[in-house]
């Protein structure tokens, strides 16, 4: 079992910055992949980023590529989201996943955990 607890949310004006951070527990963190995903009001969720579980390997939706970096401290449990450049359009509750296992997936249906998501909120 892994317990995820997103932080780092908030409201921001456009072209602004917020860095996201997920905290794990329970299971070896460095046991699983990592995986960011959002939704917005109304929309079905949509992926934004992945990392391997070493953190060697990232893949990003082509709406973030450029602007979001995804990284990760196995030593401290916890893995970033970084979002530079940020827009209206980003506006939506942000959620961590963990993937146990290789790979850095990019399908929900591949998670095992979830957080309980942060609020992103970009002003024009």
């Amino acid at each position: 079992q892994v317990q995820l607890v997103e932080s780092g949310g908030g409201l921001v004006q456009a072209g602004g910055a917020l860095r996201l951070s997920c905290a794990a527990s329970g299971q070896t963190f460095s046991s699983y992949a990592m995986g960011w995903f959002r939704q917005a009001p109304g929309k079905e969720p949509e992926f934004v980023a992945a990392i391997s579980w070493g953190g060697g390997s990232t893949v990003y939706a082509d709406s973030v590529k450029g602007r979001f970096t995804i990284s990760r401290d196995n030593s401290k449990n916890t893995v970033y989201l970084r979002m530079n450049s940020l827009k209206p359009e980003d506006t939506a509750v942000y959620y961590c996943a963990a993937d146990y296992g290789f790979g850095y997936p990019t399908e929900r249906s591949e998670y095992d955990y979830w957080g309980q998501g942060t609020q992103v909120t970009v002003s024009s």
